[in-house]
């Protein structure tokens, strides 16, 4: 299960051993080294940090503006900062995520958590989209920590995103950590990429979800489901 969830969250592209180019045999072409011949993790972080310093001086410079001047010579140092706190998600390890925190309850009816506040970023354009989340599972012999189920959403907002996806992959790894009857994702947007630029419109938002098990399958479940959002 455990690697399952790994590949769920795509983190074994990004996780350590990946990055110092040791996993499976194959080299990333990586150059720092020790003595031993690894690179670490934060030389890596370091060497992206420069590259994405790099870009945004380019950037700067082919919209017309100055790097160098006083309210921009700092811009990329914060931009690829910024980068490394709001797209923390692809190196987050879903285990440590979740921590054991699975418990044996004797409870089968359904357990939702909603008005769960996330913060994204659209991989068409690179804006942000946000809103809330709203999730609902059946235990069938486990439930898993309250806090839990934030985090997870928020391991998954924290990339370049598209909503469709992220609901998706919210509902697979809580059905693959849990193992539950059903399970059932409704995710609300608001996108900026439609809000500043194209067909700028200032109030649409867009509905996403993800239905598993019996929610899937069973037609009063969902109603009742959505009819405790609405409430």
């Amino acid at each position: 299960m455990l690697n399952a969830v790994k590949e769920l969250n795509g983190y074994h592209k990004h996780d350590p051993e990946q990055r110092n180019g040791h996993a499976n045999g194959k080299s990333n072409g990586k150059t720092h080294t020790h003595a031993n011949g690894a690179t670490t993790h934060h030389e890596a972080v370091a060497d992206d940090k420069k590259a994405i310093e790099a870009a945004v001086r380019t950037i700067l410079a082919h919209v017309g503006e100055d790097p160098d001047r006083e309210g921009l010579v700092g811009t990329p140092d914060r931009i690829a900062r910024m980068y490394g706190e709001i797209l923390a998600g692809y190196t987050t390890d879903p285990v440590k995520l979740v921590n054991n925190a699975l418990f044996d309850v004797e409870y089968d009816d359904p357990v939702i958590v909603k008005e769960i506040e996330y913060f994204s970023m659209c991989e068409h354009h690179m804006l942000p989209f946000f809103g809330r989340a709203h999730i609902a599972y059946i235990p069938s012999d486990k439930v898993i920590g309250l806090s839990k189920i934030p985090r997870i959403v928020e391991m998954f907002a924290r990339r370049l995103q598209v909503q469709e996806r992220m609901t998706r992959q919210i509902a697979e790894m809580i059905d693959e950590v849990l193992k539950p009857q059903g399970v059932a994702v409704v995710v609300e947007g608001s996108h900026m990429c439609s809000m500043m630029r194209g067909v700028k419109k200032e109030h649409p938002r867009m509905m996403t979800s993800y239905m598993i098990g019996k929610y899937r399958e069973d037609k009063d479940l969902r109603r009742e489901f959505m009819d405790q959002l609405r409430k």
